[in-house]
């Protein structure tokens, strides 16, 4: 059984998750990424009670699910 290809994927898996990481971490203090947007989508659910807060980002988890798809499709493409 061959897991040399699998160690590349989860090495290069992880690489882009730390690439998106630091990009996130450069777009948050870019001026126009103040006004926060991303994780504040329609479809996000956000319940504030008196001491309780429950937040659950719906929308932006399918954007972000829909995005990595594409890239993964073109960046895995034969």
């Amino acid at each position: 059984m061959d897991l040399g290809g699998l160690g590349k994927l989860l090495v290069v898996m992880g690489l882009s998750i730390v690439g998106v990481g630091v990009l996130f971490l450069l777009l948050s203090k870019w001026p126009l990424a103040g006004s926060g947007w991303l994780g504040r989508l329609p479809g996000d659910i956000l319940i504030k009670r008196e001491n309780f807060t429950f937040y659950f980002p719906l929308a932006t988890s399918i954007l972000m699910s829909v995005l990595g798809s594409v890239l993964l499709y073109f960046f895995m493409k034969r």
